[in-house]
């Protein structure tokens, strides 16, 4: 937990960083990992098209931190905020580009929703095919695809055999669940008729049969837990469930001190979106290395990717159409939510001030936010935070031995920053 003055320096320094980025260039943002100096451009970002490898020098050179950079390591928050050290990182495990994160992964999820169905096995037909209903491959999988190349990672990292473990794949399975339940149950809450470009379960069965569907895959995901037979997984992933809880309750209030506002936004970030996808990979760590500092980084890569994960989500709302997303378009602001292109903007225009706090309930308030987040630096303010947070995650599973699983995690990273829906 951080105080408000803490999140107030956050604040403050996030505008300084993302007004450099426009106007003097800071987005071409060079960190090192690989063995090599690599510089993130607009142009790479936006397009997908990786990063601009300069030839490697004999001697790895790395910046001293600005007074900036040390002011915000002093005021770091290890749950919550990236930390800016510049890293020392290792060398590739090739001179080829990564793989693709998705191919790599997909042989060992091959089966994954087939798995996940006979975990739900039940003789009611009704209530089997509401919970096989999002389990039909059309989703991103990004969960157990980041779960399985960080324990093939891990694996190489702790004794140099990349052979995925029974109780990694299981988690990596159980993570899916977890992430679909919550799905379930988050569109009951919102009223949202339309998942993953279909109809919610909710808009067809109504939402107590969908409340019990969400249940039922919880508890069939907890069994599937408890059968891993590792305690310490066990309580690692049971807080993914308390986190989850917590962060629906903090997206139903709001605060109105703007530093705490933006800090809630945070917090609510990490307990909704990336505590499942930090504590997963710390739990598939577990299972094959007993040192704390290997676990810390599986958990850091998980958290930063999660956070940054969120941010471009929530700036896709402004972005992309509904086709795209799968999802109507403005839902936040709909549902009365401020998130991070909004709380930026509200720097800009303060009118967006009494309608955060209204929940933007009046008539015209969410066209009236659309358009000032648009004329504002709203969104590219959150895409500059995710950058960063991209950047902590790439330093930190750059730390592990090279391998191509972990150069492909890598890759993912730069990928979430340039997806569109």
């Amino acid at each position: 937990m951080v105080n408000g003055n803490m999140a107030g320096s956050w604040w403050r320094h996030c505008r300084r960083w993302s007004t450099s980025c426009t106007n003097t260039g800071l987005s071409e943002t060079l960190w090192y990992f690989n063995g090599r100096s690599v510089s993130l451009s607009r142009a790479s970002l936006s397009s997908g098209t990786g990063t601009e490898v300069k030839s490697p020098s004999s001697t790895q050179i790395h910046p001293k931190p600005s007074s900036l950079s040390s002011s915000l390591i002093r005021h770091k928050s290890r749950f919550l905020y990236p930390t800016l050290q510049p890293c020392c990182c290792r060398a590739t495990h090739s001179d080829a580009r990564p793989k693709d994160p998705f191919m790599l992964a997909q042989k060992d999820l091959t089966s994954l929703y087939d798995d996940i169905k006979k975990e739900l096995f039940v003789s009611k037909k009704e209530l089997k095919y509401l919970c096989d209903y999002y389990f039909d491959g059309r989703g991103k999988a990004i969960r157990p695809i980041i779960i399985v190349l960080m324990a093939r990672a891990l694996n190489i990292h702790s004794n140099g055999a990349g052979d995925l473990l029974p109780g990694q794949r299981a988690i990596a399975m159980i993570t899916e669940m977890i992430h679909t339940a919550s799905l379930v149950h988050d569109d009951v809450i919102d009223g949202s008729d339309e998942r993953r470009g279909k109809s919610s379960i909710n808009e067809i069965w109504g939402e107590r049969k969908a409340i019990l569907a969400g249940d039922f895959i919880l508890s069939a995901a907890s069994m599937a837990l408890a059968r891993i037979g590792n305690i310490t997984v066990v309580k690692v992933l049971s807080q993914v469930i308390e986190d989850l809880v917590r962060g629906e309750f903090m997206q139903l209030g709001s605060k109105e001190n703007e530093n705490e506002r933006f800090k809630h936004y945070l917090e609510k970030t990490f307990k909704k979106t990336a505590s499942l996808i930090a504590n997963s990979c710390k739990a598939v760590s577990i299972l094959v290395n007993s040192d704390p500092e290997v676990h810390e980084i599986a958990y850091q890569y998980g958290k930063n990717v999660g956070i940054a994960f969120q941010l471009v989500d929530d700036v896709l709302d402004f972005t992309s159409g509904a086709k795209q997303l799968g999802k109507p378009a403005a839902a936040d602001l709909k549902l009365g939510l401020a998130t991070g292109p909004v709380l930026f903007a509200c720097q800009q225009f303060p009118e967006l001030h009494a309608m955060i706090m209204r929940r933007f309930s009046s008539k015209g308030d969410v066209d009236r936010a659309w358009q000032y987040v648009l004329q504002s630096d709203g969104v590219q303010q959150t895409t500059f935070l995710a950058r960063r947070y991209c950047q902590e995650a790439i330093r930190q599973i750059s730390m592990l031995r090279p391998s191509p699983e972990r150069d492909a995690l890598i890759r993912l990273t730069e990928m979430v920053l340039s997806r569109d829906k």
